[in-house]
């Protein structure tokens, strides 16, 4: 379900996210959405090969950006079939795996303050641990090379599991490999990173996202259960025969977000609008400083093969360099939605698309479509 997707397929899976309800703002623009909507934002050229090129029935929104300025946001279908609510730039959308990159930027942030290293052993932050995971480090689990794999654990995103739970369960499962010795995409490791922020911080994961991460961004509408979301701005999900699964809040979450299972390797909720402004905020210093960026967007790791290049893992983040442009890159997936964030820093180029309808059976599906829309809409967002 959650990959890491132009390059590569089914390295990993996460599932839907929700929101909650509201547990108290870290700042004034979490609490309160705007008063009106934002117009969109439309590029011909981009517009016209989505309508060539998506097939019809799902529902989602695409955003282009150059040289840091927005050149194509809108949606496109429904967010809401039932209730006739269009998707918008605006609309809220679970991003699944894409959460890792933020979560890695915690543990990144963090370093820049001088609260832990990537070298660290996790024993630093968990109290002893069990011999064949002494050799850890976060590093180990930021390229997810740290030997824990989600196979050997049968765990459900929705098991009403604690933080400790989880790091219990973490611990005691088999590894697939000696730390460091093999590359293993495994949601639970980021799990335990979103834990390790929480204990070295001394907040909760969502609000030091929120304070250090998504204010200074000028992100207003992300998050678990800090923004109080509209319901209706918030995307329904369909399954493969068109059947409404609700919206991501609405599948079984604990009162300040998604079960442990699930808290820091997926489930964040966000907008087109917003993943634009972290677009732009990585591409200054203000939120990481270019040490931390250098690092996090390091290839470290072979990931796989695909499309005839190598792609590689950094933290948090898919890298790769393909006829000379280079590629930043995470896409996220569960059973019902789809979604790819692509940076082309040589270029200044941005990509983000979403669908709350990832496939229909025997019809479509846009996980297999993901390069050719994702390159298609960098192509005109360049040109």
């Amino acid at each position: 379900m959650g990959t890491v997707a132009i390059a590569v397929a089914a390295m990993g899976t996460i599932s839907a996210c929700g929101e909650g309800r509201s547990g108290g703002g870290v700042n004034a623009a979490l609490q309160h959405p705007a008063v009106a909507p934002v117009h969109e934002r439309t590029d011909p050229s981009i517009q016209s090969f989505l309508e060539t090129t998506l097939p019809r029935g799902p529902g989602g929104t695409v955003v282009a950006a150059r040289d840091g300025r927005l050149v194509h946001c809108r949606g496109f279908g429904m967010a809401d079939r039932e209730k006739k609510i269009p998707a918008r730039c605006d609309t809220a959308y679970d991003i699944m795996s894409m959460t890792k990159q933020f979560t890695a930027a915690a543990i990144m942030k963090l370093e820049m303050m001088g609260k832990l290293r990537v070298t660290d052993p996790i024993s630093t932050y968990l109290g002893p641990v069990p011999a064949d995971k002494n050799g850890i480090t976060l590093h180990h689990l930021l390229t997810h090379t740290a030997g824990l794999s989600d196979d050997e654990v049968d765990v459900d995103d929705y098991d009403p599991v604690s933080r400790d739970g989880m790091l219990d369960v973490v611990l005691k499962s088999r590894l697939g490999s000696a730390p460091g010795a093999e590359f293993h995409y495994s949601n639970l490791g980021y799990s335990v990173l979103a834990a390790i922020t929480e204990k070295v911080s001394g907040v909760g994961y969502e609000r030091f996202l929120a304070r250090y991460l998504f204010a200074p961004s000028g992100m207003t509408r992300s998050g678990y259960v800090l923004p109080r979301w509209d319901r209706d701005q918030v995307a329904v999900e369909y399954d493969e025969h068109g059947r409404p699964q609700g919206r991501p809040h609405e599948h079984p979450w604990a009162a300040d977000g998604p079960y442990w299972y699930l808290r820091g390797n997926g489930g964040l909720l966000s907008t087109p609008r917003d993943m634009f402004r972290w677009h732009r905020a990585l591409e200054g210093d203000q939120v990481l400083s270019g040490p931390a960026k250098r690092k996090m967007f390091k290839p470290y790791v072979v990931a796989g093969e695909r499309h005839g290049y190598t792609l590689h893992y950094g933290y948090g983040w898919g890298v790769a360099d393909t006829g000379g442009r280079r590629i930043l890159e995470h896409d996220g997936g569960n059973d019902w939605s789809f979604g790819e964030f692509a940076r082309f820093p040589d270029r200044r180029v941005m990509v983000f698309w979403i669908s709350n309808h990832a496939h229909r059976e025997g019809e479509w599906n846009l996980q297999e479509q993901n390069a050719d829309l994702t390159f298609g809409i960098e192509k005109r967002a360049r040109d």
